[in-house]
C-alpha cells in the first residue's frame, strides 16, 4: 500500500470523488481520500491522500487555497455560475475604475452566505439536493477570509482574477457578492484551482499521467510523503525509555526529549520521533497541563 499525497489535477467534468474512484482503481488500493470538494466543471489542484496519509485528509483541507477566476458581469444563475439556469441579465454600465474599485473591497474577513448549489448540509441534506427540487432555504453566512485579489485581466463583461482565500471560500459566491455591490449582477465563468496550501498547480498530474507512471513503476518518486507535509514543523525525539509511550499515543513532557531537542520543544506542533528515528506524529504542547499531547498519529 501506498502512504502519502499525490497532487492531482482534476479535469473538467470530473467530481472529486470520481477522481477518487478513478485512482482506486488505478492504484489497487482502497484507502484513498480527497482534501475538499472542487466543482466538476472547475480543474485544478486535488491533493489526494494514500494510506495513512488518509489522516491529513482533515489538516489539507483547512489549508489556504488559490484559484484563477473568470467572472461574467450582468448575467445571474441559480448555481452562480455559466452552468446553471439564468435568472437576470443586465447591460454592464460600470467604469474599470469601479469594477476595480468594488473588487478590491472584497479582501479581508467576512461573512459568506454560501450557495444553494453546495454540498453543505441543512438538517440532514445537501443543499443541492433541496435546489434541485426547487427549494431554496435560508443560509447562514460563514466566516471566511480574503487574502488577495489580483486583477489579472479585464474585458468587460469578464474579469479575470487571482483569489487567495481562507478554506471554505466559495468563489462563485464572492462573483455573486461583487455583482450584487456593482448593481449589475455576475456569476463564475470558469475556474481553476492553481494552489492548495503547499501544492502546487505546476506540480499536479492528471490521472492519465498517474496511471503512465504506476505502469512504469515509477510512481512512488512522486508521491509526497506524510512527513514532508509537516517540514516547516520543530523535530524532536523521544528518548529511549519514552519510545513505549508514543507509541501507544501517550503524552510526554518535555524532559522526555533527548536533551538536543529540549530547546525545539516550543508550543508550536512538533514533529516527534523516537530514539531510532521513526516517525510518531504530531504533538502539541498544553500549557494547563504542562504535557505534549497528540494531534496526529502516524505510526500505524
Amino acid at each position: 500500500m501506498i502512504d502519502g499525497i499525490i497532487n492531482v489535477y482534476k479535469e473538467k467534468g470530473f467530481t472529486s470523488h470520481d477522481v477518487v474512484a478513478k485512482l482506486r482503481g488505478i492504484l489497487k488500493q482502497k484507502k484513498i481520500g480527497h482534501t475538499g470538494t472542487l466543482d466538476p466543471d472547475a480543474v485544478g489542484v486535488l491533493p489526494v491522500c494514500l494510506g495513512k496519509g488518509t489522516k491529513l485528509c482533515d489538516m489539507l483541507t483547512d489549508h489556504n487555497k488559490t484559484y484563477e477566476v473568470v467572472m461574467r458581469l450582468g448575467i445571474t444563475t441559480d448555481t452562480e455560475d455559466m452552468t446553471g439556469t439564468v435568472l437576470s441579465e443586465s447591460e454592464v454600465n460600470c467604469t474599470e475604475d469601479e469594477v476595480e474599485a468594488v473588487i478590491t473591497s472584497f479582501v479581508g474577513d467576512m461573512e459568506q452566505i454560501p450557495p444553494m448549489y453546495s454540498a453543505l448540509k441543512v438538517n440532514g441534506r445537501k443543499l443541492y439536493e433541496l435546489a434541485r427540487e426547487g427549494k431554496v432555504i435560508e443560509r447562514k453566512g460563514r466566516p471566511i477570509t480574503i487574502y488577495e485579489i489580483q486583477i489579472l485581466e479585464m474585458k468587460l463583461p469578464f474579469v479575470r482574477m487571482k483569489v487567495s482565500c481562507s478554506k471554505g471560500t466559495y468563489i462563485r459566491s464572492i462573483c455573486r457578492d461583487i455583482g450584487e455591490k456593482l448593481g449589475c449582477g455576475a456569476c463564475m465563468d470558469s475556474l481553476v484551482r492553481t494552489r492548495v496550501g503547499q501544492f502546487p498547480i505546476e506540480e499536479s498530474m492528471t490521472l492519465e499521467q498517474i496511471e503512465k507512471k504506476v505502469k512504469e513503476g515509477v510512481l512512488e518518486e512522486t508521491v509526497i510523503g506524510i512527513e514532508e507535509v509537516f517540514a516547516d514543523y520543530p523535530l524532536v525525539h523521544t528518548t529511549e525509555k519514552t519510545d513505549k509511550l508514543v507509541h501507544n499515543g501517550n503524552p510526554f513532557e518535555k524532559q522526555d526529549l533527548l536533551g538536543a531537542d529540549q530547546e525545539n520543544a516550543k508550543e508550536a506542533p512538533l514533529r516527534v520521533y523516537d530514539s531510532k528515528g521513526v516517525f510518531i506524529g504530531i504533538y502539541q504542547y498544553q500549557e494547563q497541563k504542562k504535557k505534549f499531547y497528540p494531534q496526529k498519529m502516524f505510526l500505524s
